[in-house]
């Protein structure tokens, strides 16, 4: 049995147990890259989550992240994960299976469907309650892992946008649940613009169930998570599934499973214009270099743009 305090070994998390092992506390740990997501951290994700999942101890499981921000979406250039992505003694082993040796289009579409889409559905239907504790910017791939979660508690710093559309030239990301957690105008607005929504409207949305001040986040989570862990876990699980079949029913999985397909299609798109094959935009289709493009702004209701 897990006790109190205990932190389990991760090279890109930090695991915690508390109430002996009632709650489990997911942490990414790669700071110094402001927790983007390297193939090395999801994979350890997946395996974390699966872990809490399969221990009968464990009732709530709570999904952050260390230092200032929660997640700033997927690894694109890290030293880390241009590593992991290149052929030679530290390329993470994942890239050698589930389509990592086929060519063009069907070896991305397998990785991302296996590594992004798929894992991120696998979170969300977890047979435990998950709760997001996220602080700082959150942004696209951000939002999967938060997303996926049954709750969300914020800090009062807290950020959201995905700004793959006007900076990747994407539809959004693998898991495009953005029409269910924004709804479809302000979805299509924030998409369009890659304007961000603070942590007051994300609240008022029903994205987030709670707000703390940033230095009390996670005392706050964990007592929400306690709370959580009172509820019988038949009652609990049964909530869960009855919230989650609702929507399913109301479209939300074929929606994703659709939307996944265009992702991959506007990949492809990528692929074939650019003279180099690079699957996202280039700058010389319009589309400013992500590593230089100017500030995310707030979507103001009465202006086109932030000053």
């Amino acid at each position: 049995m897990a006790t109190n305090g205990k932190v389990e070994a991760y090279k890109y998390l930090q695991v915690e147990h508390h109430d002996d092992g009632q709650i489990v506390r997911i942490l990414l740990n790669r700071p110094k890259s402001r927790n983007a997501q390297n193939r090395g951290i999801l994979v350890e994700l997946n395996d974390a989550f699966l872990a809490a999942e399969s221990d009968d101890t464990v009732r709530v499981v709570i999904l952050g992240g260390v230092g200032p921000i929660f997640s700033s979406g997927h690894d694109l250039g890290s030293p880390e994960s241009v590593a992991e992505r290149t052929p030679g003694p530290d390329q993470h082993p994942s890239l050698q299976i589930n389509g990592g040796t086929r060519q063009g289009a069907e070896a991305r579409m397998l990785q991302e469907w296996q590594y992004y889409f798929q894992n991120t559905l696998r979170w969300r239907n977890l047979r435990k309650i998950t709760i997001a504790q996220v602080q700082g910017t959150v942004y696209a791939a951000g939002l999967m892992l938060m997303w996926a979660c049954d709750l969300i508690v914020a800090a009062d710093d807290a950020f959201f946008a995905d700004v793959v559309g006007t900076r990747l030239g994407m539809c959004g990301v693998e898991y495009f649940a953005h029409p269910w957690e924004f709804g479809p105008r302000k979805a299509k607005e924030l998409l369009l613009t890659g304007d961000s929504i603070d942590v007051d409207e994300a609240h008022r949305l029903g994205m987030v169930s709670k707000v703390f001040p940033v230095d009390e986040l996670a005392d706050q989570t964990l007592a929400f998570a306690r709370r959580i862990a009172q509820t019988n876990t038949m009652a609990a699980l049964l909530i869960k599934e009855s919230v989650n079949q609702s929507v399913d029913n109301m479209g939300f999985y074929n929606a994703l499973n659709a939307c996944f397909t265009l992702h991959e299609l506007n990949h492809s798109h990528w692929a074939q214009v650019n003279e180099n094959h690079y699957p996202v935009a280039l700058e010389d289709s319009g589309i400013p270099n992500w590593k230089e493009a100017p500030p995310i702004v707030p979507a103001l209701k009465d202006k086109v743009r932030a000053e």
